[in-house]
C-alpha cells in the first residue's frame, strides 16, 4: 500500500495525515489555526513536492501559503500573493482554488472571489490576474450563488498549455484556447431552472468539474441541478443524471486512471442540503454516465446529515485509486480499494471545506 499524504481545509485550520506502511497517523495539531482553509494543491510535478495553501485569517485577511517540506513549515510571501490591481475596484475575499498547470512546470492558476483567474509562474509565490477573463463582456451579468462568486474549478490541458476551462458559481463553465487571451462561455445544455431562460448561454451555477482520466475531452459536471458530461471539451453537455437519488450536489472526481469512471456525492435539494436520503453515499459511474452505483461499505448505516462540499472529495492519484472525502459534519473518510470499502479516518473536526491527496514516492 502506498504512502500517502492527506490535507483537510477546515473552517479552523489545515489538518494533515500520513499514511506509512498502510497506517494513517495525523500530526498532533493544525495549522493555521483558527484561519479558514478554503484551497489545497499538492504539487507534484518536481520530485520534492510542495504544497499551497490559501488560507482565509478573519484579522489578517486571505493569503496563499506553500511547504516544500510536507506542511511542517509554511512560508507566506512578503507581498501579498494575490491581490486585485486598483483600477479593478475590487478585493480579495478569499482564494477558492490553487492548480498547478498540467503542460508548465512552474505555472500555478488561482481562481478567487470575486470570481478571477490568477496565473503565477514562480509556482505559487506571485500571481498576476487574466485580464480578457475579469473583463469579459458578460461579467456585469455574474451574479453570486448561494456561497458568494467564486471561481472555484480550473482545468489545464496537458497537451496544449493555451487551453485552460474554469467554472464559476454563477455564471458557468468559461474556456480558453489561446492561453488566456479570449474566453467563451461553455454551457450548452447545461440547464439553469432558476432563471426565466432556463438554458441560457451563461449564468449557470456549475458547482464542480472535472475530467477524465483517458479522454480529456470529456468532462463531467456536477450543476446546481443536474448531472451531466461533455465528450467535446465542453462545448457541448449531456444530462447523466438518471439512475442517482438526486442530481443535486457539490463534488465531482475522475477516477486518475480508468477512463468513463467518476464519483458524486448526491444532496438531497438546493433547499436541503444533507445527504440524499438522509444516507451517507459516493455514487460510481463506470460507463461515463449510463448508470451509477452507490458505494456505501465502511461508512454510516443510519441517518446522516454531513454534506460534502464541492473540493471536500478528491483521488491521491494511486492506482487502485484511493478516495477520500470530508463533510461539515467534521468527518473524514478513505477508501483504498477505487471506492469498494471506506474507513472513517477522524471525527469532530471543524467544519471540512475541501480535501486533497498524493502518493508520495
Amino acid at each position: 500500500m502506498a504512502d500517502v499524504l492527506l490535507t483537510v481545509g477546515t473552517r479552523k485550520g489545515l489538518f494533515v495525515a500520513r499514511r506509512t506502511h498502510g497506517t494513517w497517523q495525523f500530526d498532533d495539531s493544525p495549522y493555521f489555526n483558527a484561519q479558514a482553509i478554503y484551497s489545497i494543491a499538492i504539487d507534484t510535478r518536481t520530485p520534492q513536492p510542495r504544497l499551497l495553501v490559501g488560507g482565509d485569517s478573519a484579522h489578517w485577511g486571505p493569503s496563499v501559503f506553500h511547504s516544500d517540506d510536507l506542511g511542517r513549515t509554511w512560508t507566506e510571501p512578503k507581498q501579498a500573493a494575490v491581490k486585485f490591481p486598483k483600477d479593478t475596484g475590487a478585493s480579495l475575499e478569499r482564494v477558492w482554488q490553487l492548480h498547478p498547470a498540467a503542460a508548465e512546470p512552474d505555472v500555478v492558476y488561482a481562481g478567487t472571489e470575486p470570481a478571477a483567474l490568477y496565473r503565477s509562474e514562480d509556482r505559487g509565490e506571485s500571481f498576476e490576474l487574466v485580464r480578457p477573463l475579469w473583463e469579459h463582456p458578460s461579467r456585469s451579468q455574474w451574479q453570486p450563488g448561494g456561497g458568494g462568486e467564486g471561481l472555484h474549478t480550473i482545468l489545464t490541458d496537458a497537451r496544449d498549455p493555451a487551453a485552460v476551462t474554469v467554472a464559476v458559481s454563477t455564471a458557468g463553465v468559461f474556456r480558453t484556447e489561446d492561453g488566456g487571451a479570449s474566453w467563451r462561455p461553455s454551457n450548452s445544455g447545461v440547464s439553469a431552472v432558476f432563471l426565466p431562460d432556463p438554458n441560457p448561454e451563461f449564468g449557470q451555477c456549475v458547482h464542480k468539474v472535472t475530467k477524465d482520466a483517458v479522454d480529456p475531452d470529456r468532462l463531467y459536471l456536477q450543476n446546481h441541478w443536474g448531472v451531466y458530461r461533455s465528450d467535446d471539451a465542453g462545448a457541448h453537455w449531456t444530462d447523466i443524471g438518471e439512475g442517482l437519488p438526486s442530481d443535486f450536489g457539490f463534488a465531482a472526481v475522475a477516477h486518475p486512471h480508468r477512463g468513463d469512471t467518476a464519483y458524486v456525492f448526491p444532496i438531497n435539494a438546493d433547499a436541503d442540503r444533507v445527504p440524499a436520503d438522509h444516507r451517507c453515499r459516493v455514487y460510481r459511474t463506470a460507463d461515463a454516465g449510463k448508470s451509477w452505483e452507490p458505494l456505501s461499505a465502511g461508512l454510516p448505516q443510519g441517518d446522516h446529515y454531513g454534506t460534502v462540499l464541492r473540493d471536500a472529495m478528491c483521488t491521491d492519484g494511486a492506482d487502485p485509486a484511493g478516495l477520500y472525502f470530508g463533510n461539515r459534519n467534521g468527518e473524514v473518510y478513505a477508501s483504498a480499494d477505487d471506492g469498494d470499502t471506506w474507513q472513517e479516518l477522524a471525527t469532530h473536526l471543524p467544519d471540512v471545506l475541501c480535501v486533497r491527496a498524493a502518493v508520495l514516492d
